[in-house]
């Protein structure tokens, strides 16, 4: 099995060129973090693009950043740090839900569509991705979008990058909006709301006019032995004040809330982002479920009904957190009847390697969109190079 580690674009082409000519199966990583995420790797060597690194463009007027794949993630958010800016879409550290070690890079965040509970206000990371540099599984390098968000007509490479999971290309550089870092961060705490309370008092906030950026909700048991619903809102410190005093009121026969400000605040919403309530123990299996709000408590529910389930909520009750048992099937049975009885998707983030090569990790696809995911994949990497499998069998 051989490593290649290029310096640059054209070194990592003359590699993916000559991988190309004898069909030899690479697979793509930044800084591994994510390696266990997805199927049982199916390929023969590996390439990464962690020497490929360094920012190549920030104008903090125009709010953009673009920088090279394998770019510590740290080094971008510190500089955009410097300028009072931020990445708009707070992309999840899987390292401790993984137990991984190394850097986060910046085209790991674009190829894996890393976000966090900022996407109900913001937007997940695609949104924010305006221009991609990538190498095409016949070593041509490709570069899509630019500085701006426009209208795309065809293919959008910029927006399908996102989230394949390295299973269309090498990403080389990419490009960032960026938004200003708020004011003041606060964020209401409501306790001991079940689940279909704490769910309907989300919906309720994030239907008026305050405007959160984070709407969580976590059960007994997670860390502190009462339930507690999580409404996180920023900006100017009299504005903040203001939409506390409203929402505690619109929200009063859900009790009376305490506010968390600054570094407890800031920990609260890092905890829900990286999945901090579950990571332990560290044998079970994780799973990432997204359904509509107002089916999310009953979603829950029946998985619950068969088989021992942690679990908690963010995005306002749309994205479930769902810790199991890791023998047999992790789980997949159940939560995917449930997920076809409410709607919604499932993927397994953590398991052993035999519960991901025996159980579709990633949402089953149907026939007519497994016929269009391989189109794309064959024009893309029509020799099957990158990251085979996966994402799905075959692909």
């Amino acid at each position: 099995m051989g490593s290649y580690a290029p310096a640059s674009e054209q070194e990592a082409a003359a590699i993916v060129a000559e991988a190309f000519g004898r069909s030899e199966r690479l697979r793509l990583v930044g800084g591994g973090t994510k390696a266990g995420i997805g199927r049982p790797a199916q390929d023969e060597s590996t390439l990464s693009a962690h020497r490929i690194s360094g920012v190549t463009l920030y104008e903090p007027a125009e709010m953009v950043v673009s920088a090279r794949a394998g770019t510590p993630l740290a080094e971008v958010e510190a500089l955009l740090a410097e300028r009072g800016q931020m990445l708009p879409f707070e992309p999840i550290d899987h390292r401790g839900l993984m137990g991984s070690t190394g850097e986060r890079t910046f085209g790991a965040v674009a190829a894996c569509n890393n976000s966090g509970p900022r996407r109900i206000n913001a937007g997940a990371a695609r949104d924010s991705l305006i221009g991609v540099r990538f190498i095409n599984g016949r070593g041509q390098a490709i570069k899509s979008g630019g500085r701006v968000m426009k209208n795309v007509t065809g293919l959008d490479l910029v927006k399908l990058m996102a989230g394949s999971w390295g299973t269309l290309g090498l990403l080389t550089e990419v490009t960032f909006k960026v938004l200003p870092v708020q004011e003041r961060v606060s964020t209401l705490v409501f306790r001991g709301l079940d689940d279909a309370r704490a769910i309907e008092a989300l919906s309720a906030a994030l239907g008026s006019p305050f405007e959160l950026t984070g709407a969580a909700h976590l059960p007994a048991g997670l860390g502190e032995g009462t339930a507690r619903t999580l409404m996180r809102v920023e900006g100017f410190s009299k504005s903040i004040d203001y939409r506390l005093g409203e929402l505690s009121r619109l929200l009063k026969r859900y009790g009376q809330p305490e506010i968390v400000d600054g570094e407890a605040c800031a920990a609260l919403w890092r905890g829900v982002r990286d999945v901090a309530p579950l990571t332990e123990p560290r044998e079970a299996a994780i799973w990432r479920i997204s359904t509509a709000p107002v089916r999310g408590a009953a979603l829950v529910a029946s998985v619950a009904a068969s088989r021992e389930a942690r679990w908690f909520y963010d995005w306002g009750g749309g994205l479930i957190w769902l810790a199991t048992d890791a023998g047999g099937d992790a789980g997949a049975e159940a939560i995917r009847a449930a997920t076809r009885a409410q709607g919604g998707h499932a993927t397994l983030v953590r398991a052993p390697d035999a519960v991901r090569a025996a159980v579709p990790v990633f949402e089953p696809l149907a026939e007519p969109l497994n016929r269009i995911t391989a189109g794309i994949k064959a024009a893309q990497d029509p020799a099957g190079l990158f990251n085979p499998g996966r994402m799905y069998a075959g692909v």
